[in-house]
Formats: structure tokens, sequence, C-alpha cells
């Protein structure tokens, strides 16, 4: 069931938008036009300015200050015309670089599990580091450093390559004392028919515990979670891209992570969409699962599994076209303040997502790019592909 929660010091329903419209019958003949209503009148605006043959370029949330009759009878409103901002990230205290490629942290493998069912494709495994006496602080949605052993090409040592985050910054032990990764191993064909294997992923994929890995970091601070507790939280993911989506769900839903964080206690709505080739390469699926099983009115997981499922034209299910499926629901979601959408696997999948998105907002004549550009500026747009 969809929260549509926006809060802030007054209900979602009343809460005041500014809608600067262009090409509007009803309004100026040139330059904008704009107008005020609450939250709950937001589809009603849209049809009409649509109807008119109008183009809405921005919505911007006043604050709830009320609106008097100036000397020529327009509207206006007493507010300072600034957006009423929902609780962001301090980014100052978010940890970054501890640990430099120069010094970087020597840290023990605790444990090393395969991902990947029988029948699946690939190699991917669950690594847990063990950061015992380390000064290594994280939080969700951040990356590490990793440099794999031995010298490259040119005789240098080898260059850190970087990896989400898969765990919460308690661990998956809850006990501040374990980092954890998602790695799948990076197998191709160049040019000459050879099989490459990456150097890092591959190295990564079969340590043993009790072997040494270097760590650098942490960076990032894009894919950052809300603070609200009663944020909406969009997750769109492909294979490994489901690393910092499994941190954040063990943040807002697993049991040892909300006794750890009194403070947090999610009450939002989340929802995943994750896109594999076959059943068996669902990571982390048990867990998944169980969390929506927990939690059916906060949690909603979606599969887009392409060998095996077909989209309406009788193609391969890929993400974009479970995100056409729901288009409505989720374009509902994105224009209430308190949504934050995240995507995180390969690059390949955000011209779809945006492809079905943009057709939707276009039914409101709202420009899909001008919106995604404005959810930016808000930091609720957050995207980490490759």
């Amino acid at each position: 069931m969809f929260n549509s929660s926006a809060g802030s010091t007054q209900s979602s329903a009343n809460r005041m938008y500014r809608y600067e419209v262009i090409q509007y019958l009803g309004g100026r003949r040139s330059g904008s036009t704009f107008m005020t209503a609450p939250y709950s009148r937001m589809s009603d605006i849209m049809r009409q300015v649509a109807r008119q043959g109008g183009k809405i370029v921005s919505i911007t949330p006043l604050d709830s200050v009320p609106a008097v009759q100036t000397a020529g009878g327009a509207t206006t409103n007493n507010a300072v015309k600034s957006a009423a901002k929902a609780k962001s990230v301090d980014t100052k205290k978010i940890p970054v670089n501890t640990y430099k490629p120069k010094n970087p942290l020597i840290s023990k493998v605790i444990s090393n599990d395969p991902l990947v069912g029988e029948g699946g494709i690939g190699i991917v495994q669950h690594i847990k580091f063990d950061l015992t006496g380390s000064d290594l602080k994280y939080v969700e949605g951040q990356s590490i450093g990793i440099i794999p052993p031995g010298v490259d090409k040119k005789g240098k040592p080898e260059k850190l390559r970087l990896y989400s985050i898969a765990s919460t910054g308690h661990g998956d032990d809850v006990d501040d004392k374990t980092i954890s990764l998602c790695v799948r191993q990076l197998v191709y064909q160049n040019d000459a028919g050879e099989t490459i294997e990456g150097v890092c992923s591959t190295h990564l994929c079969f340590v043993k515990p009790g072997d040494e890995v270097k760590i650098t970091g942490p960076v990032g601070k894009e894919m950052l979670l809300p603070p609200d507790e009663d944020a909406n939280v969009i997750m769109f993911a492909t294979g490994t891209g489901i690393a910092p989506m499994r941190a954040y769900l063990w943040r807002m839903f697993k049991d040892r992570e909300r006794e750890a964080n009194p403070d947090y206690q999610f009450k939002g709505f989340a929802w995943l969409v994750f896109g594999v080739p076959k059943t068996p390469n669902i990571l982390y699926k048990q867990e998944l699962e169980e969390m929506q099983e927990k939690y059916p009115d906060n949690f909603r997981l979606t599969y887009a599994i392409s060998r095996e499922q077909q989209n309406s034209e009788g193609g391969r299910m890929y993400i974009q076209h479970r995100v056409g499926e729901n288009a409505a629901e989720l374009w509902s979601m994105m224009k209430n303040p308190k949504t934050h959408t995240y995507i995180c696997g390969l690059r390949g999948m955000e011209p779809g997502i945006e492809e079905a998105l943009g057709a939707e907002s276009a039914k409101e004549g709202i420009e899909w790019k001008d919106y995604m550009r404005q959810m930016k500026k808000e930091h609720r747009w957050h995207v980490e592909t490759y």
C-alpha cells in the first residue's frame, strides 16, 4: 500500500504548492503563469493545465502561510518563496577517505558466500570483512575501494576498484565490526576471442576466510538515505546494484537494526524493482521476501526476470518494462516531495526508465527531463551506474 505522507508542519493534503505554467490559454500570452494550490488539488491542476494546452515547468512547495488579496486583486502568498524542505543529510558528518591508497586498511576476510543459485548465470559472492580495531566507519549508500595484489601490465601496483557497500553501518552482525560487499566476477571476451577475467573481482570472489585484503575509503555522498522516517524510497537495481539497496532495506526493516537505531524507525514506503536474468540470480532472495512478508504495507518487491518473463510485446522482461507497467503509481510517488529514487547497476537501464516515466509525466503536460533536474536539485534523484 502506497503511503503518500508528505508531512512537515502540516498535512500533505493542505501543503501548498506553486506551479509555474507556460503556453497556458487561460493565463498570460507570454512568459509564465503562476498558480498556487494545495497538494490535494495537484491532479486537478495538472489536468486543467493539460486541457488548456499549457505546460508545467516547475512545482515548488511553499511554506504554510495564508494567502492574501493584493490591491490589484491578485492572490499572493506572504511566505518567502522558498521550498519547504524535508530533512536533509548533513554531509559534513559523513566519513570520507579514512583510509587512503597509500595507507590502506589491512582487513581479514570473515566469510565468502555464493549468492547465485543452481542454474544461475555467473559467480556472485557476499564477502564479509573484519573491521575490529580499525577506524573505518561508514553509512548506507557509500562505497569502499579494494586494492588487488600484484602489478598491472606496466609493472605498477594495481589500482583500487570501488565497490558499493552491501551492509548497514552496523555491519551484518550489527556489532560495528564488519563490512560486506556483493561482488560479481567480471568475465568477458576480448576482440581476439580470448576469455578475460577481471583482476579485482576474480581476486575477491575467490578469497578465503583469513585472507588479507587492502581496503580504502569510505567514499561517496550521492546515494545516502534521507533521515526522514516517513520518506518514500523507490529503488531500481540490476545485478550487484542491489548492494546499497540491501543496506537501505536492512536499516528499514531488520529487527536488530531497528533495535540498534532507536532514532530511525522507518514508517514510509519502500519499493524495489529488481532486474535479473534468471530466478537463481535473484541475490538475497530469501532476505528480500522475508522483509516483504513481514512489512507488506511498507515494502513492495517487484522482479524483472529477463530470461523467464515476457513483457507486453512478447519480448524479454527488463526493468524498464516493469517501470512502464507501474509508471502511473511511480510517477504519483515521485511528485511527493518526500520521495527519493535510487538507481544502481547497469547504466543501460537508465534510458528505458526515463522513457517510461516521461511518457507518464507527459500526460500531465510535464517535461520529464525538467522534472528530473528539479529532483536532482532537491537531492531526491540518486544514480550510481556503470
